[in-house]
């Protein structure tokens, strides 16, 4: 980094291949400063108001929140590569007000690539977060959390995994949370499905299953809906899959399948979350979920300790094999 005393620095160089996973050597963000500007090769990402308190209870700014998404971008982006990003942003913090903002903003660097989609009736630019200048200059709009579309888009509407938002209904516990996912779990392993957990970093935890690009949104939507009724009719006291909020039980837990559906997005794998402990949707083993866990066991200033000891849990979601063949439960 080199040394200055102004507010603003004017380049720091990071080595980091244009779609590479993240920097060679890891990049520290300094304290101190306000604005920065980073240069990665022919690309450099302005960042500012760095020592805006994002979270002021906790004393973690912008700068803190950039520097996590740094650190975590070997493993994050990955996920999010080639995908559509819907951006929420939050110009005040955690705490302030936020707006959505589907469509890229101008002007804009000339190298974010874009996600040409129709989103109802207009066709809609979204950027795709494809290397860590793009991730940094995403997080740097007042993004906290990352919300990516399900398939990548050269093919978006067939999706390359089906998944299970778990939310508690008022009085459950985030416990009750836990037994439901076990449950969910245990009937997809009966279907030979391959299924992976990781807490929303909010209330829940999402359950993931990598399955074979071939379905389109719609199919892998209705087979969802179908598995969560059976699961709700086992179930009538612990599950319930309605949306009219007067009707669900009360402490028992959504099984959320309509996100499944076209043009819904979930928070990815390692977003920091807008909650007030700066929690982060985490992958977490099934041994853990037994055990016992709790959201606020996985935060901001905790969670790349985590990752440099088990590696990245969600690594299955990648993998080209031992992907579900889901038509075989479409005929």
């Amino acid at each position: 980094m080199p040394k200055t005393t102004s507010d603003y620095h004017p380049a720091v160089h990071a080595r980091a291949a244009a779609r590479g996973g993240g920097s060679r050597h890891r990049i520290e963000i300094p304290r101190n400063i306000n604005q920065l500007e980073v240069s990665f090769g022919d690309r450099q990402v302005r960042l500012t108001n760095l020592n805006k308190l994002f979270w002021p209870e906790l004393k973690i700014t912008k700068r803190d929140l950039l520097q996590y998404y740094a650190d975590v971008s070997p493993v994050l982006l990955p996920h999010v590569r080639d995908r559509a990003m819907v951006m929420k942003r939050y110009p005040n913090g955690a705490a302030g007000e936020f707006f959505f903002m589907k469509r890229a903003p101008a002007p804009r660097p000339e190298w974010i690539e874009i996600c040409r989609l129709q989103h109802g009736s207009k066709m809609v630019d979204f950027p795709m977060v494809q290397d860590l200048a793009s991730l940094l200059w995403v997080i740097n709009l007042g993004c906290i959390d990352l919300n990516q579309w399900y398939a990548r888009c050269d093919d978006a509407e067939r999706p390359d995994y089906l998944h299970f938002d778990l939310d508690p209904v008022a009085g459950a516990s985030f416990e009750r949370v836990c037994d439901i996912a076990l449950i969910l779990r245990d009937a997809l392993l009966s279907l030979k499905m391959p299924c992976y957990a990781k807490t929303t970093g909010s209330r829940g935890i999402h359950v993931y299953v990598p399955i074979v690009r071939g379905p389109l949104q719609k199919e892998v939507w209705m087979f969802a809906r179908k598995l969560a009724r059976v699961l709700q009719d086992a179930h009538p006291k612990l599950i319930t899959t309605t949306y009219n909020v007067a009707r669900r039980p009360k402490g028992s837990v959504l099984v959320d399948y309509n996100q499944n559906a076209s043009g819904r997005t979930l928070a990815s794998v390692y977003s920091v979350r807008p909650t007030p402990q700066a929690t982060v949707s985490t992958p977490v083993t099934w041994k853990e979920i037994e055990r016992g866990i709790r959201i606020e066991d996985f935060r901001l200033e905790n969670l790349h300790k985590r990752i440099k000891k088990l590696g990245d849990l969600w690594a299955p979601l990648l993998a080209e094999r031992k992907r579900f063949p889901l038509e075989s439960y479409l005929k």
